[in-house]
């Protein structure tokens, strides 16, 4: 496994080790043994997988502090623009995001720790995400911040997404309550 440092401390681009053949490929998606030896101690409570179709936007949400998640995602068909958007008030990084591409292909994994909201963004004709959390889903602390916020400016690699809803209805940044940061 080889972790590559983002220039937002925590937030971490995984390359597990593939080993393919003339049947296909193995890797190891996870093993908290290669994790905790790299620094990575997050224990893990509940994976959740979705299915989208092209131009599917989902987020950006997180969990407000006190419920906040470590994630670990990853796309296991097709093709996603992954972001992350830093709300931890004393990083160097506040208010910023960082985005990468994941897909089938290339077997990244992202992990996002406490303090960020996410999202991300479906490229292919449809894609199948899946992601690791090391608390449980809350809907009392359920928060989120509007996909095309002009603060954050995102480009999310999509011209004209498909958005929930409950997506579209988000605050922007700038309507955040303080005690939705960390």
């Amino acid at each position: 496994m080889k972790v590559i440092k983002t220039k937002f401390s925590g937030l971490l681009i995984i390359e597990p080790q593939v080993f393919p053949d003339e049947r296909g490929f193995f890797l190891e998606s996870y093993n908290q043994k290669d994790f905790a030896a790299a620094g990575l101690n997050a224990l893990f409570v509940q994976d959740n997988h979705s299915r989208s179709v092209k131009g599917t936007l989902r987020g950006l949400h997180f969990q407000k502090p006190g419920f906040a998640q470590v994630k670990l995602v990853r796309c296991t068909f097709g093709e996603v623009y992954d972001v992350a958007v830093d709300l931890r008030q004393s990083s160097p990084t506040f208010k910023q995001w960082f985005g990468v591409t994941l897909s089938a292909e290339n077997k990244k994994q992202f992990l996002i720790p406490r303090g960020f909201a996410h999202g991300f963004a479906v490229l292919s004709d449809f894609a199948e995400f899946q992601y690791k959390c090391d608390d449980y889903y809350a809907p009392q602390a359920e928060a989120g911040i509007r996909w095309n916020d002009p603060e954050l400016n995102i480009d999310w690699k999509t011209r004209a997404p498909v958005i929930s809803g409950k997506d579209r209805d988000l605050p922007l940044l700038r309507e955040l309550a303080p005690d939705y940061f960390f």
